[in-house]
C-alpha cells in the first residue's frame, strides 16, 4: 500500500481481513508487507529513494552537516558524529517544542523554558528559575521584541510560571503550569534538559561552510542544518504508488534484489485480536473511546 496515512489505513483493512479469514497464511509465514518509498531525493546525477520522513531527515541532516561546526562561547568545537548527535536531538526537541508552542501560545517561551529545565512540575514554584527564564527570553529577543517579565503565580492548578510582555501596545501572557508540565512532550523535553543546557545555555555559533549563524536554541540549529541540506536537492513526495512510472515501481518496490519486505507474524494473538476489534470492529463506541483516550498522546499526525 502507499507509504502515507491513507496507505496505513488500507494496510490495516487488509491485515484485518487476513487475520480474520486467512490466518493460516500468516502462520505459515507467507504474508509480507512491501515497503515503498515516500520520497525521492535527487542531487545532480545522484538519485536516492527514501522510505519515510525519518529517512528523509537523515538524508538532509547528513548533507547539511558536511563541513559544519558548532562553536561554543568558550571556543570548544563540536563536529562530525558528535554534532550529528546534537542535531538529531535538536530535531526531536524542535518537534516537541512546536507541539507545546501551540498549547502555550509561544514557541520561544517553551524553547527557553526547556533549556532552563523548567518543564517540570517541581520547578514551577522556583522564583530564581523563573527570573532566569525571563533573562533568557530578553537576551534572545530582537530589539523590537523585548520587554519580557517572568514571575511565579498561584493558579487554579497550583503554582505556575507566567511570562508576559508588552508588544505593540498588546499585553502577551503565557502560562507554564502543571497541565503544561504534564504533557508527554514536556516530560520528554524535561528528560533532555541537561543535554539542552550543555549545548544552548551559553551563546554559540554554527559554521556552515563560509556562513556563520548565531544559535539560540535547538529549533534554530535544526532549521539551519536542514535548510543547508536542502540546497541543491530536489525532493519529490509520492502520494501514491500510482504516481510512479513502471520503472520506478519495479526499482523501489518490486525488484527482489532491492526491495524491502516486512514479514507479518502473530506473536501475541490476544492483543492482536483486541487491536483489530478496536480499529476495525463494528462497535463504534469502542473506537470512539480509543480515539478520545489517546488523542493527546499522538506525537506525529499525518493528515
Amino acid at each position: 500500500t502507499d507509504a502515507d496515512v491513507d496507505g496505513s489505513h488500507i494496510r490495516t483493512l487488509l491485515l484485518t481481513f487476513f487475520f480474520r479469514h486467512m490466518r493460516p497464511l500468516i502462520e505459515a509465514g507467507f504474508l509480507y508487507i512491501a515497503q515503498p518509498p515516500l520520497f525521492r531525493a535527487k542531487r545532480g546525477q545522484s538519485e536516492v529513494y527514501l522510505k519515510d520522513q525519518r529517512d528523509l531527515d537523515t538524508y538532509l541532516m547528513e548533507a547539511g552537516l558536511k563541513d559544519a561546526v558548532l562553536v561554543q562561547d568558550e571556543g570548544a568545537q563540536i563536529a562530525g558524529a558528535d554534532l550529528q548527535e546534537v542535531v538529531a536531538r535538536a530535531t526531536t526537541a524542535s518537534r516537541l517544542i512546536e507541539i507545546m508552542g501551540r498549547r502555550v501560545g509561544n514557541r520561544d517561551v517553551v524553547e527557553q523554558a526547556a533549556i532552563a529545565g523548567l518543564l517540570n512540575a517541581g520547578m514551577l514554584d522556583n522564583v530564581d528559575a523563573a527570573a532566569y527564564l525571563g533573562r533568557r527570553l530578553e537576551s534572545q529577543a530582537g530589539e523590537l521584541e523585548k520587554g519580557w517579565q517572568t514571575v511565579v503565580e498561584d493558579t487554579p492548578s497550583g503554582k505556575a510560571i507566567i511570562a508576559t510582555r508588552q508588544l505593540r501596545g498588546i499585553t502577551e501572557r503565557y502560562v507554564i503550569d502543571r497541565k503544561v508540565a504534564s504533557m508527554p512532550e514536556a516530560v520528554e523535553l524535561d528528560s533532555m534538559a541537561g543535554q539542552l543546557q550543555d549545548v544552548y545555555a551559553r551563546p554559540s555559533q554554527a559554521r556552515l561552510g563560509s556562513a556563520v549563524h548565531d544559535v539560540r536554541g535547538p529549533t534554530g540549529l535544526s532549521q539551519m542544518i536542514f535548510q543547508t541540506g536542502r540546497k541543491g536537492a530536489q525532493i519529490s513526495r509520492y502520494k501514491g504508488l500510482g504516481e510512479m512510472n513502471p520503472e520506478q515501481l519495479w526499482e523501489t518496490t518490486l525488484d527482489p534484489s532491492q526491495r524491502t519486505l516486512l514479514q507479518v507474524s502473530i506473536e501475541q494473538e490476544e492483543e492482536a485480536d483486541i487491536a483489530f476489534s478496536t480499529l476495525m470492529g463494528e462497535a463504534v463506541e469502542e473506537r470512539r473511546d480509543f480515539i478520545q483516550k489517546n488523542a493527546l498522546l499522538v506525537a506525529n499526525l499525518d493528515i
